[in-house]
């Protein structure tokens, strides 16, 4: 089995879930926390549109609701069904790269897919780089 099916698969079963009638962009994410359990979460909108919650942000709050602290890696997925060939990357939003960053360490992946499988893969200090985290505050 690819390493990284199992994330893929919890991805896409929370992304077709995902409620996004106004921007009609379904994205589903998976983390593996560092137990090796997985957390999805999907996108949710809602009329006030910029106070939605991003598929990042719910499988983070999974995680944190298990008990676990620790992402040893991510995958995010999403397109719009209208366009599922769309050659485009869903790479987390800024906030989610940093809620990301609470959570991991510079050189965890973050795994980019389409509906035909992983697109690309950054490291977190990629998509982050120099970032500011929990030890500026120490």
């Amino acid at each position: 089995m690819d390493a990284l099916a199992d994330l893929f698969e919890a991805a896409r079963a929370v992304r077709e879930k995902a409620h996004a009638p106004y921007s009609r962009f379904k994205v589903g994410a998976a983390i593996r926390g560092r137990s090796g359990r997985i957390y999805a979460g999907c996108n949710v909108e809602n009329a006030a549109y910029p106070v939605g919650a991003c598929a990042e942000g719910g499988a983070i709050s999974a995680m944190v609701a298990d008990g676990e602290t620790g992402i040893a890696e991510i995958l995010v997925l999403g397109w719009t069904d209208a366009h599922p060939d769309a050659p485009g990357l869903t790479t987390p939003c800024g906030g989610c790269r940093q809620r990301i960053r609470e959570f991991a360490r510079p050189s965890t992946p973050i795994h980019v897919a389409g509906p035909e499988g992983i697109r690309r893969s950054f490291t977190l200090d990629e998509l982050l780089p120099e970032s500011f985290g929990p030890e500026n505050l120490g």
